[in-house]
């Protein structure tokens, strides 16, 4: 054999190399841009999942407000559990059971004994929700409390609860600033703020906690 031709057969391997790993790096390539668009369609639908149940989270505080403004005089002055209504701040409450650890209180989201918390021996799991009706097949569940520091009449002396500032002169300089011991501020305003805290739960599964601050 000529030295020619086994120089020529000896190229011709090298190039059978180089295009089978070229094939292999494009096998790889086009594999990686498959999962890479796959993931993006994935991060897109939880994301439209989740800007959904926030909004009907939105439109479930619109039922807990007709709720509120619904209720019989003197109803709101106590707690009433079956509708999730509570006639005080629970300040230690843990909306998600995942914000606090040790003595805190908890929501019964689904009646199980609040088993979506880590560390529920030292909880105390009796907040229980009331329940909405489904909105686009989203599963609603929400709970009122009344910002007071106690039960009963909110304008008894015994009974804190955030109000509206005045227009008085004297309390303009504290506006926006929430403060239980200030009573001052406090005194002879009529209406007291509530806070409304939702839970929607989405075709898959997708959770979204909003929170609203309302005055009745």
């Amino acid at each position: 054999m000529h030295p020619t031709t086994h120089s020529s057969f000896k190229n011709r391997g090298v190039s059978l190399l180089f295009a089978l790993l070229s094939l292999a790096a494009l096998s790889l390539a086009t594999v990686a841009l498959v999962r890479s668009v796959d993931t993006t369609s994935v991060v897109m639908g939880n994301l439209s999942f989740k800007q959904d149940a926030t909004a009907v989270a939105d439109r479930a505080a619109k039922v807990a407000i007709t709720v509120l403004n619904g209720a019989p005089a003197g109803s709101l002055n106590a707690h009433g559990i079956g509708n999730g209504y509570y006639a005080t701040a629970y300040e230690n409450l843990d909306v998600t059971g995942q914000q606090m650890t040790g003595a805190r209180k908890l929501i019964d989201w689904d009646g199980d004994g609040c088993q979506y918390a880590p560390g529920t021996a030292e909880a105390d799991c009796t907040v229980m929700p009331a329940t909405a009706d489904p909105i686009n097949q989203n599963k609603v569940r929400y709970v009122i409390f009344r910002l007071c520091d106690a039960v009963g009449d909110p304008n008894a002396a015994t009974t804190s609860c955030a109000r509206p500032l005045t227009s008085s002169s004297s309390q303009a300089a504290k506006r926006g600033k929430l403060d239980y011991s200030d009573y001052e501020r406090f005194t002879n305003v009529s209406g007291v703020y509530y806070r409304i805290v939702v839970r929607v739960i989405g075709p898959r599964n997708t959770t979204s906690f909003v929170e609203t601050i309302v005055h009745i």
